[in-house]
């Protein structure tokens, strides 16, 4: 190779020097100087004084504590009556299930510890109980129960209650929100489609999915199989005034549920011969099941399945069962029955029957406008204890213009580990 060509091969090789190193060079991790990707962004740093922070723990109180005494108010002026039953066929003594108020009652008054009321008149006699065996045929089906056991109870209404009268029944240890039980239904058939059995094994209804005979459970899950099955009669008056010997107060269950309930749930595409019932619905229905049913249940416009599948939050909670948002509820005393089905004893729980008003909050609950007034309360005690502090032995504020950390300070840190000599520099 001649001298010139060897220069020509060096000149370009010294050219493409630069753009191999610019290939073998990284790309930098270091984000783009800018002030959102820097955090150089403006904000808000308040500076906590005892002339900014006092004034808030007056505030909070002053507002807290009267919401707080409203809401206690609220509740106070909710009537209400709750009777436990459980077990009412083993601790109440037996009795007719259809008292003459004219005869000795045979009942006994309930213990005092299955009891809890509040009205606005004093209460003049205990509850009393008993149970008795009576037939029982289910609106609908036409399905009678023979011996179904009857709890009878008779209690007292001091003062007249104007409407709505709400009546609820509540249940104890039973835990709604297990997430398997949750789970446990099938959206699509609860609105009405008609799915085959195979696909209803696939679902989230299992173990209460299929029947050995092969056909699908209607509704399938474990929410609908458990569904509260007690039923309860009307509110019967015992010697009310115009010479009748009892005059019910009737209750309806129209409107117990939400209005936007109905919209989950459709009249179904299932010919009854296609399903059965769950197994704890066979009381209500002939031992052949839906066959001889000219339709199968309407969820669409059945108000008490709605509510049982509006599963609770917590294990102890109530459901509305029946409403009268119409008439008043006279003082006296009145007799109630209860066909007693739902076994509570094998899950270790209780049952009871509730008797409430209402008012602009709700229901009866003092919890909401007790921790208000406490709040409150902390709120200006706090607030007065840190003021007098503040008066009697004021702490120095320092200054906080010291406080920014990216100051261009020169810096006096000397070397760790030697003295500084003379002759070192900065």
């Amino acid at each position: 190779m001649s001298r010139t060509q060897q220069v020509e091969h060096t000149d370009s090789i010294s050219n493409q020097d630069p753009h191999q190193e610019e290939a073998k060079k990284t790309k930098s991790r270091r984000p783009a100087n800018t002030a959102f990707r820097q955090q150089r962004l403006k904000a808000w740093q308040p500076i906590l004084t005892p002339k900014t922070v006092l004034p808030l723990f007056f505030i909070v109180g002053i507002i807290f504590a009267p919401i707080g005494g409203l809401l206690l108010y609220a509740s106070s002026q909710v009537q209400e009556l709750s009777i436990d039953y459980t077990n009412c066929n083993e601790t109440a003594p037996q009795t007719d299930a259809d008292l003459d108020p004219k005869a000795p009652s045979t009942l006994q008054d309930v213990p005092s510890d299955r009891v809890s009321s509040s009205f606005k008149s004093a209460v003049n006699s205990k509850p009393k109980w008993g149970y008795a065996s009576q037939n029982f045929t289910w609106p609908g089906t036409n399905v009678t129960n023979t011996n179904t056991t009857v709890c009878v109870l008779q209690f007292e209404i001091p003062n007249d209650i104007n409407p709505p009268v709400l009546f609820y029944y509540r249940l104890t240890n039973f835990y709604q929100n297990h997430r398997r039980y949750v789970k446990s239904l099938d959206t699509d058939q609860l609105k009405g489609k008609a799915k085959p059995p195979a696909q209803i094994r696939s679902g989230d209804c299992d173990p209460l999915d299929v029947a050995p005979d092969g056909r699908p459970y209607y509704p399938c899950g474990l929410i609908a199989n458990s569904m509260f099955n007690d039923t309860y009669g009307d509110l019967n008056l015992m010697n009310p005034q115009g010479g009748d010997s009892v005059a019910p107060y009737k209750m309806t269950t129209n409107g117990i549920a939400w209005d936007t309930e109905a919209d989950l749930y459709g009249k179904t595409s299932y010919q009854p011969k296609d399903v059965v019932p769950p197994p704890n619905w066979q009381n209500k229905y002939p031992e052949n099941g839906y066959d001889d049913l000219k339709e199968l249940p309407d969820l669409h416009t059945w108000e008490e399945f709605q509510v049982w599948m509006r599963t609770a939050g917590l294990p102890t909670f109530s459901k509305l069962a029946m409403r009268n948002d119409n008439e008043v509820l006279k003082a006296g005393t009145y007799l109630l029955k209860i066909w007693d089905r739902f076994p509570v004893d094998k899950y270790g729980g209780t049952k009871s029957i509730l008797i409430s008003t209402r008012t602009v909050m709700g229901g009866k609950n003092p919890f909401l406008g007790i921790a208000y007034v406490i709040v409150g309360g902390l709120c200006i005690l706090l607030g007065a204890v840190f003021t007098a502090t503040h008066l009697i032995k004021p702490r120095k504020l320092g200054d906080h213009t010291y406080l920014s950390w990216n100051n261009d300070q020169p810096s006096t840190a000397t070397t760790t580990g030697r003295s500084a000599r003379p002759g070192d520099t900065a």
